[in-house]
């Protein structure tokens, strides 16, 4: 990962206070650390994360924090901000009242700064002790080194997907349709929906697809253009092989005159721009849409059983992507984003640290955060695990089987461990839904985002979305509309990025 210039330049201008600072720093923290060993006192660990919005809170007096506690030799302190409120965690690293562990999202301007200002301690010391986190990191995460150094654990789902196209499969079979298997079919089935009264209750109300608001400008209906022929998720090549945005391959345009059409012709809801993931799923279950795009997984039997409460009739169907005129298909985008947990220079004790991300990371540890102590929230017969939901709750185990707040959103989520509770009702659709996604998940072409990337992606990213929305909302004309989007998106920054991008891609294809 290459630093920008200006953090390059800032981290050089001073070097010399940090440098005093550094040492300073872990002269006091190596004393801290000696004077609790030599009086027995476990070490304070203050972790920060942003967590899990599924998740419940952390109470006073848990029995797992306890009981990491009395495993580490460590007294923990859990800090935790929304989910994706991670704003927060810089501001308050930036404050000077760092933790000893930090959760933040990955690739980030914020993970490159702190990486630059010499806020992070670099984990190949410590790899020892991280034998989980070595393992992980060498087999998937070279590439995230700086200097041949590991400024900390970085977590990207490289391989699983949970998105697949959801649908009111009790429509269909009032409609007398099978799933679609092609565009064409889509187009058919979407024109059924909201002409054909599915729900039988007299109106005209109903509408095909919805989505969600996205800075992404494909990202609610991006099978459509892998349908197409788009090959990558992030990037395209020219006839040339240099890479070029998405918007200039040819299965763009062809992608936004489908998804015209059927804003057109009122197939998709009008409202879909203001939907955040609560009020598709809504307008899902009040028999307003019949197809969308959600996470499934453990929402399998979420998604069911709350269509159900509105709908006792309802039912959930998924299916694969529809496949475009030449039988390609796609829809989850292979992500290059993550989850970053790294030891900040203010660690008391920087080997407790490591040990701690071992922890989360280890089958040990792992166990600890989905099952909680045997013999207390759990019992074990042979293979079977009976859970005990009265002793859960007290220590805010989510409900039916689930995990304990610490398990999820630091390094790890339930789709990398492919954890499902052995009572979950639907565990083998749940599965059956990750066999399906992962299959159509798309892949990027450069593997890596780079610093430019993040500097000037929110601008860029921005008007491309605005494009697109206006092109396919009928706004602006599509033709005249990709020629001022090239245009326009180079002279905000785009040739900028464009150039460092070409560059991580020639370097990978010549390694």
């Amino acid at each position: 990962m290459q630093l920008p210039t200006k953090w390059v330049s800032f981290a050089l201008a001073s070097i010399l206070a940090l440098t005093t600072a550094g040492c300073s720093t872990k002269t006091d923290n190596a004393n801290l650390a000696e004077n609790s060993a030599k009086n027995g006192q476990p070490t304070k660990l203050v972790f920060l994360t942003s967590g899990d919005a599924a998740a419940k809170s952390i109470q006073p007096g848990d029995r797992i924090i306890a009981e990491i506690n009395k495993r580490l030799g460590i007294d923990l302190e859990v800090r935790t901000v929304p989910e994706g409120g991670y704003e927060k965690i810089s501001v308050a690293m930036a404050s000077g009242d760092m933790p000893d562990v930090v959760t933040i999202n990955y690739p980030s301007a914020s993970v490159s700064q702190w990486i630059s200002e010499g806020l992070l301690v670099p984990l190949n010391d410590y790899f020892p002790v991280m034998p989980t986190a070595k393992a992980k990191i060498e087999a998937n995460f070279k590439g995230t080194a700086v200097d041949g150094k590991y400024y900390g654990y970085p977590f990207v789902e490289l391989d699983r997907s949970n998105q697949a196209l959801a649908y009111r499969a009790d429509w269909l079979e009032t409609l007398g349709l099978k799933p679609p298997e092609t565009l064409d079919d889509f187009y058919q089935t979407m024109k059924a929906i909201a002409t054909q009264d599915p729900d039988k209750n007299g109106k005209a109300d109903t509408y095909g697809l919805t989505g969600v608001k996205s800075t992404g400008f494909n990202s609610s209906f991006n099978f459509v253009f892998f349908a197409y022929g788009l090959p990558y998720s992030d990037w395209a090549l020219d006839n040339g092989g240099k890479v070029i945005p998405i918007f200039e391959h040819p299965a763009f345009k062809q992608g936004v005159q489908y998804i015209h059409k059927l804003w057109s012709e009122k197939l998709i809801d009008p409202e879909f721009l203001l939907n955040d993931t609560q009020q598709r799923e809504q307008k899902f279950y009040q028999s307003k849409v019949g197809f969308m795009a959600p996470a499934l997984y453990r929402h399998v039997n979420r998604l069911e059983t709350s269509l159900q409460k509105v709908n006792p009739n309802g039912k959930l169907g998924f299916m694969a992507p529809p496949a475009g005129p030449e039988g390609k298909r796609g829809l989850a985008q292979a992500p290059k984003s993550g989850l970053f947990t790294a030891i900040t220079k203010s660690a008391k004790n920087p080997e407790k640290a490591a040990k701690f991300i071992e922890f989360m990371l280890s089958k040990e540890g792992r166990d600890l955060l989905e099952l909680g102590i045997e013999g207390v929230h759990y019992t074990k017969q042979g293979d079977k695990i009976t859970y005990n939901e009265e002793e859960r709750a007290k220590d805010n185990f989510a409900s039916n089987g689930w995990s304990h707040p610490l398990a999820w959103g630091s390094v790890v989520w339930p789709l990398t461990e492919t954890y499902l509770p052995q009572t979950e009702p639907q565990a083998d659709r749940a599965k059956q839904s990750v066999e399906i996604a992962s299959k159509y998940l798309v892949t990027n072409l450069v593997n890596t985002t780079t610093p430019e990337e993040i500097e000037r992606g929110s601008v860029i990213n921005e008007l491309a979305n605005q494009y697109y929305l206006d092109m396919i909302t009928g706004k602006k004309d599509i033709d005249s509309g990709l020629t001022e989007l090239s245009k326009k998106w180079r002279e905000q920054g785009g040739d900028k990025v464009l150039e460092a991008v070409n560059k991580a891609y020639l370097a990978q294809k010549n390694k």
